[in-house]
């Protein structure tokens, strides 16, 4: 008999942190919050590292992913991990959506269900194409440049005319061992922000507007990112439910970013579907969606 209903997984940094600052907090603070919407539904919870080498992950019902945000700095590792525990216990979100999600490929299967993306050109690894003949090809001046698998903004560039030659040099051997995606500047983003529409098998719960700091383009908290409440309208929700209705099934939990594009369309930035902060802290009654979700699956 399994000894939990459920795992909250993490990573090793935010096990028990010893004097944690304020993102750290945030992090526990959150994580604590679904926990207890998870206890108050009856269910058996632990909190675990996904690397940690001593657990049984056949002692639990199911496995919910939250904050293991080292598994794109050590992707090989996880992939066997996912593949081998996938085999002891449930995945939620299923092992299916994540293989689907880990991988920025999936903004072509979106735009294939006619959902409207940030237009979006791959770089296989090893692509003989430099960065400047791929900028000469598409017509696109100003650029943004990530991995397909990746996170936290991890080699991730604005390329401009003046930049092109640098980053070109700085990417060079990395191109060889990933694939990467290149995409036009949003200006929205500096001027607006990101929205982040949170939805839990198919109701919209809450929203958030991220916003990079002066002079950066990058949202996220690490580099000095903040985040602001935001009513999300009844357009921004439509289309975030839409979104969620072109994944291959319905995900217990979904983070759809949007922003306004370069012709001032609604657009998807990202889906997250693995591992996406979801701001409880900001409406903590929406783990309760959450948790009702899980208990479905369980089921």
């Amino acid at each position: 008999m399994a000894h939990f209903d459920v795992v909250l997984l993490t990573d090793s940094r935010y096990v028990n942190p010893v004097s944690p600052g304020e993102y750290v907090q945030n992090i526990l603070t959150e994580d604590q919050i679904v926990k207890d919407a998870l206890e108050g539904e009856g269910l058996r919870v632990e909190r675990k590292d996904w690397a940690d080498p001593d657990f049984d992950w056949g002692s639990t019902k199911a496995v919910l992913f939250r904050t293991n945000w080292d598994y794109f700095d050590r992707f090989s590792e996880f992939k066997r991990w996912v593949n081998s525990t996938s085999l002891k216990t449930k995945f939620i979100n299923t092992i299916d959506l994540i293989t689907w999600n880990v991988d920025k490929h999936y903004l072509a299967n979106l735009s294939s269900e006619n959902i409207r993306i940030v237009p979006t050109r791959y770089i296989p690894r090893g692509s003989l194409l430099t960065l400047e003949e791929l900028h000469d090809l598409t017509g696109w001046e100003a650029t943004v440049i990530k991995p397909t698998i990746g996170g936290a903004a991890r080699h991730t560039y604005s390329i401009t005319p003046e930049n092109l030659h640098t980053i070109s040099n700085k990417l060079s051997g990395v191109m060889q061992k990933e694939d990467f995606m290149l995409q036009p500047f949003q200006y929205s983003i500096p001027e607006r922000g990101e929205l982040s529409l949170m939805v839990f098998g198919n109701q919209f719960s809450h929203a958030v507007l991220k916003k990079a700091k002066e002079g950066d383009f990058r949202v996220q908290d690490d580099y000095g990112g903040t985040v602001h409440e935001h009513h999300a309208s009844d357009e921004e929700i439509a289309f975030a439910l839409k979104v969620v209705g072109a994944c291959p099934e319905e995900p217990a939990y979904a983070r759809i970013d949007l922003l306004l594009d370069n012709d001032g369309e609604l657009a998807v930035s990202e889906l997250e579907l693995i591992e996406p902060e979801l701001w409880f802290r900001h409406n903590p009654k929406a783990a309760s969606l959450l948790a009702k979700e899980v208990i479905k699956r369980l089921d």
